[in-house]
């Protein structure tokens, strides 16, 4: 074990790495290797890889039973789940979203030619503000969405009844909120429909995946079609459609993570729970904290830094933990405002974005999941604690250094 003295022994100022691997945010989850080796070998025995076969239907049967809707879709990604949604939807014009997500929340619409109208977020849930959406509605207005930030529900009933009011259709971007609840009730069954992702990174997933749900009958209709070229029946194009189906293989991939849910579960909270022991007497580091009454899946470590405190920015923070082969993310830096296309389309949009620009500027999420151990946390933690200590002296000597070498970033979402 490394023992370091601060601030000489910092892998940024020259000193050994703390770690000998690099520690991802989102290395992903496998669960039991065997039951999915032997779910691609079934798969390449019966010689039928996509066009819905039975282990995406069973996927869909499962994820279906699992959140208490009446149907869902799976899809070959979260993207192009969303797409799909709004299509089906019939969104046109404007949507009001939240400007701190990923950027394919932005660019699904966009890709539509459907104008994203980016609402501040409310600082004390840093989801989607309900009560500034009213302001942005406009008569080129179609439709709302929402996103579950890491795994916080939004203000779904304030947002039901202004979509409700105003007759615009109403999605969630639930991403981040698979196997969440909102007053008891499961994640995917609010507003005409939610969307996950299976993206590797995620908790749960497909290799590649995503899927749209809904209690709509005939929503659910429609989007099975579009994912399917518009196909109903065998030589039968009734609808306009593209391909986003989900493939065999990564079926296999999801039922054998559903069967680790539950341990999955387990140890992102023990992990959750030892960073915020860890991290309480570190000043000027506050982690956002989950709601324990309802179901969670604590998949992200989220803290916000107080830079009068640590004396030391967040970006300087995040130097000092990439030399160490911590890569920590800033999400989701800069904010889809502040990137293109919408930089450009709308240049004073931070004007309005008070709240998520301060957010963003604030945020570092930690490495967590099954590759993580308990001793990891703990040395990041340490090293934390002891950077922070010397955070006067460390910030002169990061300032002072002109070339300082960076990991690079790589995308785990």
């Amino acid at each position: 074990m490394i023992h370091k003295r601060y601030p000489e022994d910092l892998a940024i100022l020259g000193g050994p790495q703390l770690f000998d691997e690099i520690m991802h945010v989102g290395r992903p989850n496998i669960g039991d290797r065997e039951r999915l080796l032997k779910r691609i070998n079934d798969v390449l025995d019966r010689k039928w890889f996509t066009n819905r076969g039975p282990l995406v239907q069973e996927f869909e049967r499962q994820l279906t039973e699992y959140l208490g809707v009446k149907h869902c879709i799976a899809m070959c990604n979260g993207t192009i789940s969303l797409e799909i949604a709004i299509r089906a939807l019939g969104m046109t014009g404007e949507v009001i979203i939240p400007a701190n997500t990923f950027i394919a929340t932005a660019h699904a619409l966009q890709w539509q030619e459907i104008t994203p109208v980016f609402c501040d977020i409310n600082p004390s849930t840093n989801n989607i503000d309900q009560v500034k959406i009213e302001e942005l509605i406009t008569p080129r207005t179609s439709g709302i969405m929402g996103v579950h930030l890491w795994g916080h529900p939004c203000a779904v009933e304030e947002i039901t009844e202004i979509a409700c009011k105003n007759n615009l259709k109403l999605l969630f971007d639930a991403a981040h909120a698979f196997a969440c609840t909102h007053n008891g009730k499961m994640i995917g069954n609010f507003g005409n429909a939610e969307i996950f992702s299976f993206h590797a990174t995620k908790f749960i997933n497909t290799f590649e995946g995503g899927a749209v749900v809904t209690n709509d009958d005939d929503l659910a209709k429609r989007i099975r079609l579009m994912k399917n070229f518009g196909f109903s029946g065998y030589d039968n194009v009734i609808y306009v459609g593209t391909n986003g189906k989900m493939s065999e293989i990564s079926a296999a991939m999801g039922l054998t993570s559903l069967e680790s849910l539950d341990e999955f579960i387990d140890v992102n909270y023990r992990n959750y729970k030892h960073y915020q022991s860890d991290l309480e007497e570190v000043p000027g580091l506050s982690i956002i904290r989950y709601d324990e009454k309802e179901k969670r899946n604590y998949q992200y470590i989220v803290v916000e830094v107080d830079e009068e405190v640590t004396r030391l920015t967040r970006d300087q923070i995040i130097q000092v933990l990439h030399a160490e082969n911590i890569l920590a993310r800033r999400y989701f830096y800069p904010g889809c405002h502040r990137m293109e296309p919408y930089r450009s389309m709308f240049p004073h949009a931070g004007m309005l974005l008070p709240n998520t620009d301060m957010l963003l500027a604030r945020v570092i999420s930690f490495p967590t999941g099954t590759s993580i151990q308990i001793e990891d946390i703990s040395k990041l933690c340490d090293l934390l604690r002891n950077t922070i200590e010397k955070g006067d002296e460390i910030s002169e000597r990061l300032n002072n250094m002109s070339n300082i070498q960076r990991l690079p970033e790589h995308v785990w979402l």
